[in-house]
């Protein structure tokens, strides 16, 4: 005989509500049902199950059910599993008098996800029958692990060679491993694949720093049509767009999300708008933010770091007033771009007031990134001593960026003795790096004293220590030129440097002295002004004018710090060329309009 309509109907609504996550309005129907059988309970326990922090509730309930079956003790176990209690979960599977393939599933996917592979490896051999969800838990837990060895013996053992999750887990170890070939020879060898294996491979490439391969990946990606691209896909293609500041593809991505109607997705939304703040289009990212409707503690850090980074600390200190108008509260990455707003834009007390508040008033512990920011901040405003200070304060040994800032400092303030300082502390962090050999002899150079410039570079040559090339790269039509100091291999070598003698000429005429004091070589003036007028920052500009209509603006990017010498090329040549050049360097974005950096040359 069949349930009654009313208990059948009762529990349906039940379901349904604890599937959208109304468990208010779920308890509020299984109190009113005139009777309940154990599917009823089951329902209600199943809400509490997901539900982050109800554990002693589900325990309450539980321990009411007068007939509780297999379904009522995994859900329990699943809410033990998610609220993080492995320790309970585990005296509640042994206690279970009930035991399915499902309960042991569940308990060996909770020693997975937190990486527990010696009870996980037990229990996966205690298993008396074991399914493809067993499977995978093993062999994801020792991929997520990092015992690859482990998971491929796991992976070579499954019965079913054609699981397409198995597969994938493997793929997304290896590429957690940072052994990519590995991971692209089993992509290559899957008997089908789906749109998770596509996103593991992508994922894996930018998180490998091999971003140009992952959106080549993800152009190949687009030719199936049956795969279609979520959210997941575009963020992590997006993020390679960023770090490769390729904005013509970026944009097409954009397109891409309004063809999908996924645009309004946070996560699209978010990763779109950080995209734009990260290849210098700050207007079309500030669009974005207004439009997208619910802004999480991502969103509100992406654009407030990304007005930190373009020089817009007043505005990114806005922003953050309104996210704790809005009850969003700050975490320690949104005090990291608060910080840095402050140091680009000067903001010497409020940096200091915010470091302070940090703890006291959010309880967020200050880290190394936060204390990195205060060094370069009391550093950029001339306070060496008490950026050393601040760096023997530290409760934790320092990050080496934290010397890297100071050493940095002590070229632009002339401090040999916090100089020599730095840069020992430097090479005793990272013996390897060139780092502190390179600024130790920019700050020799900046005081003429060569014979310690050569010095420090024969040290390195001792060492085998090998400088990192300098380079700038610029798009244009979708293209990516590279050049470095002193570039002898571009085609149009020779239309630039004719370039170069006119920009020169011109700069010249209007007031531009070259800074010699940016080349370090001990030759005479007309040799180094030669050097400075082919450092890589200045062919890359000179490139983009020959190569685009006028009045385009040129974006510029380079992997070390902008040349000062460069950075005063570029305030002339945006006057005199009538362009606006933007120029991104691993510190910030310095925007040039007619004579002018949005830096305000404080940087």
């Amino acid at each position: 005989m069949g349930l009654p309509l009313t208990v059948h109907a009762s529990n349906k609504a039940v379901a349904a509500y604890v599937r959208s996550g109304d468990l208010r309005s779920a308890l509020k129907v299984f109190n009113a049902m005139p009777r309940r059988n154990t599917v009823s309970w089951n329902s209600l326990l199943a809400g509490y199950s997901k539900k982050h922090g109800r554990l002693d509730e589900a325990l309450r309930l539980f321990a009411r059910i007068p007939c509780p079956d297999v379904v009522s003790y995994n859900t329990l176990l699943s809410c033990h599993l998610i609220n993080a209690d492995l320790r309970g979960a585990r005296r509640l599977f042994d206690a279970m008098t009930l035991k399915d393939v499902a309960s042991w599933n569940t308990m060996l996917s909770g020693f997975s996800r937190v990486r527990a592979m010696d009870e996980a490896r037990q229990l996966f051999s205690a298993m008396p029958q074991k399914n493809h969800v067993s499977w995978n838990a093993i062999v994801s837990g020792f991929a997520r692990a990092g015992d690859m060895d482990s998971a491929e013996e796991h992976f070579r053992r499954a019965p079913d060679k054609n699981d397409v999750v198995l597969w994938t887990a493997m793929i997304s170890g290896y590429m957690d491993a940072g052994n990519i070939e590995k991971a692209q020879e089993l992509f290559d060898a899957m008997p089908t694949r789906n749109l998770v294996s596509w996103n593991a491979m992508l994922a894996g490439y930018v998180k490998n720093n091999r971003a140009e391969d992952g959106l080549k990946h993800f152009r190949k990606m687009l030719v199936f049509p049956q795969v279609i691209p979520n959210p997941s896909t575009l963020s992590s293609a997006l993020l390679g767009c960023s770090n490769l500041s390729a904005l013509a593809l970026g944009k097409q991505i954009h397109q891409l999300a309004h063809k999908l109607s996924l645009i309004h997705n946070s996560t699209v939304g978010t990763s779109l708008m950080s995209m734009y703040c990260k290849c210098g289009e700050l207007d079309d990212a500030c669009v974005l933010f207004d439009g997208i409707q619910t802004k999480d503690i991502v969103t509100w850090n992406a654009m407030i770091s990304g007005c930190a980074q373009h020089g817009h600390g007043v505005k990114a200190i806005e922003l953050f007033d309104a996210m704790k108008r809005e009850g969003v509260e700050p975490n320690c990455i949104t005090f990291v771009a608060v910080l840095t707003a402050c140091n680009h834009a000067g903001l010497l007390e409020l940096g200091i007031q915010y470091f302070e508040s940090m703890k006291r008033e959010y309880g967020v512990e200050p880290e190394s990134d936060h204390y990195s920011c205060m060094v370069d901040l009391l550093c950029r405003a001339g306070s060496l001593g008490k950026a050393v200070d601040l760096i023997l304060s530290m409760p934790f040994k320092p990050h080496p960026a934290v010397f890297g800032n100071l050493l940095g400092a002590c070229r632009i303030h002339k401090s040999l003795e916090f100089a020599e300082f730095s840069a020992q502390r430097l090479v005793e962090s990272e013996p390897q790096s060139a780092r502190a050999y390179v600024q130790l002899a920019n700050v020799y150079a900046s005081m003429n004293k060569w014979g310690d410039v050569s010095r420090v570079r024969k040290s390195m040559k001792q060492n085998d220590i090998v400088k990192m090339p300098g380079y700038s790269w610029i798009e244009v039509r979708g293209i990516f030129h590279e050049f470095r100091s002193g570039d002898r291999i571009h085609p149009q070598l020779d239309l630039i440097h004719q370039k170069l003698s006119e920009m020169e000429k011109r700069m010249k005429a209007v007031g531009y002295v070259p800074d010699l004091s940016f080349d370090l070589h001990d030759v005479g003036e007309d040799q180094k002004e030669l050097m400075l007028m082919r450092h890589s920052e200045k062919l890359a500009i000179a490139f983009g004018l020959i190569s685009t209509l006028q009045g385009t603006r040129l974006r510029v990017f380079k992997n070390l710090r902008v040349c000062g010498d460069c950075h005063n090329a570029a305030k002339f040549l945006s006057l005199i060329e009538k362009r606006d050049i933007i120029l991104r360097d691993t510190t910030r974005f310095h925007h040039f309009s007619n004579g002018n950096c949005s830096c305000g040359d404080y940087w």
